[in-house]
């Protein structure tokens, strides 16, 4: 992923007015990120628990997307698998995520949802060693392989969100 810069950052939001962009809270760490290692940049609203927000780099250029969390992780409820990360040895809580749709869909009150990593650990699973029972495997090719599927379902949020192929 691209260095992205606060203004980059909020330019890049598709679901919400530019008045609210321009309020949103920025990363905690922004500064720290090693942009290298990110298929998306994700991060919770410290004054309101349920609200989170996504960038993800797209051919046409970031698509910046605020979203509601459920109430409830679905740890506290039955095991649950990340759709973007799909780690299956999951320690964190997985949530159901929605999104308003950009544009007049959303303004109708179109939304589309993912179940994601409560804390938008992706990035740092998929680089995960894989468990033992992948020996005989190339580990790199594993784990470059979920690098990619990573990126791949995340864009693919993107362009259900922006209702266009992106």
């Amino acid at each position: 992923m691209d260095i992205l810069s606060q203004e980059e950052i909020r330019d890049a939001f598709v679901n919400c007015s530019r008045s609210e962009a321009a309020e949103l809270p920025m990363p905690p760490g922004l500064h720290e990120v090693d942009w290298s290692r990110r298929e998306y940049l994700g991060w919770r609203d410290p004054r309101t628990a349920q609200r989170g927000f996504i960038v993800i780099p797209t051919e046409n250029g970031p698509v910046g997307i605020v979203l509601r969390a459920s109430d409830a992780s679905m740890r506290s409820n039955a095991p649950s698998m990340c759709g973007w990360c799909q780690d299956v040895q999951l320690t964190h809580d997985v949530y159901l995520y929605v999104a308003k749709r950009a544009g007049q869909a959303g303004r109708n009150g179109d939304t589309v949802g993912t179940m994601l990593c409560g804390g938008f650990e992706c990035c740092e699973n998929v680089r995960r060693p894989p468990s033992p029972s992948i020996v005989g495997f190339d580990a790199e090719a594993v784990v470059a392989d979920r690098i990619a599927g990573l990126a791949e379902r995340a864009r693919r949020f993107a362009a259900t969100v922006v209702g266009a192929r992106i």
